[in-house]
């Protein structure tokens, strides 16, 4: 691998990991509060991109306050269904333990 590609990648994850976090989950203080500006609730498809990217929010989650993993602001369960999709999907879910080893 030269040089450049070796400084290169780390920009491109670091970059990429900063995308990722732009699109996280809210801070928890809007409980049972109508969302500003008349926004929609989060639904579905937000629920799986939260699933997807939750290992990018929960580290980001550590050092501020201003991210969570879970968007308050929610349909329900059409939230939670596509919460828990993207969640096995970003952790692998449980297909590895079902398989036998030989």
């Amino acid at each position: 691998m030269s040089r450049a590609a070796r400084f290169a990648v780390p920009i491109v994850l670091a970059v990429c990991l900063l995308a990722l976090a732009a699109c996280a989950p809210g801070v928890n203080e809007a409980v049972d509060v109508p969302a500003p500006g008349g926004e929609r609730p989060a639904g579905f498809w937000l629920g799986v991109w939260h699933g997807f990217i939750v290992l990018v929010t929960f580290v980001i989650s550590l050092f501020t306050d201003s991210v969570s993993i879970y968007e308050v602001h929610n349909t329900g369960g059409w939230y939670d269904v596509g919460f828990l999709l993207g969640l096995g999907v970003s952790i692998g879910g449980g297909y590895g333990a079902g398989r036998a080893r030989s």
